[in-house]
């Protein structure tokens, strides 16, 4: 069952830090928090900076957090609550289906999320191998 928490930690983990380094620096062709300001501005969010700042390094912090096993429950948690106001912002009104913009991507993500809470870090965390 550990190698599995790891996998499921590595695989959230890495996921949510490559979109935090997208929001925060504009890495891998993002935004960077202006753009993200904007965008979170268009969709009620205010103020639009305070909240790019707050998701985009729960992003990243909490991605990181998650691949070393560090503050695990409480990072999938703040993870968890940032998907779902995702998915109820910006997906829910189109549907399930991916295709069509739907929440199916953020409701896997939310599942992967809530295990980690339920699970914890598993043995192979940075606090188990000290």
């Amino acid at each position: 069952m550990d190698w599995g928490i790891l996998v499921l930690r590595l695989g959230i983990g890495v996921m949510f830090a490559a979109h935090g380094l997208q929001k925060v620096f504009g890495f891998f062709g993002g935004p960077g928090i202006n753009g993200f300001s904007k965008m979170l501005s268009g969709l009620g969010f205010a103020p639009p900076v305070f909240w790019a700042y707050l998701a985009a390094y729960t992003e990243l912090l909490g991605g990181v957090f998650l691949v070393l096993g560090l503050f695990t429950r409480a990072s999938a948690a703040m993870l968890l609550a940032l998907i779902i106001t995702a998915a109820v912002k910006v997906h829910l009104g189109k549907g399930f289906f991916l295709a069509a913009g739907g929440f199916e991507y953020t409701f896997v993500i939310a599942a992967a999320c809530l295990a980690l809470v339920l699970l914890g870090p598993g043995r192979f965390s940075i606090f188990k191998l000290m």
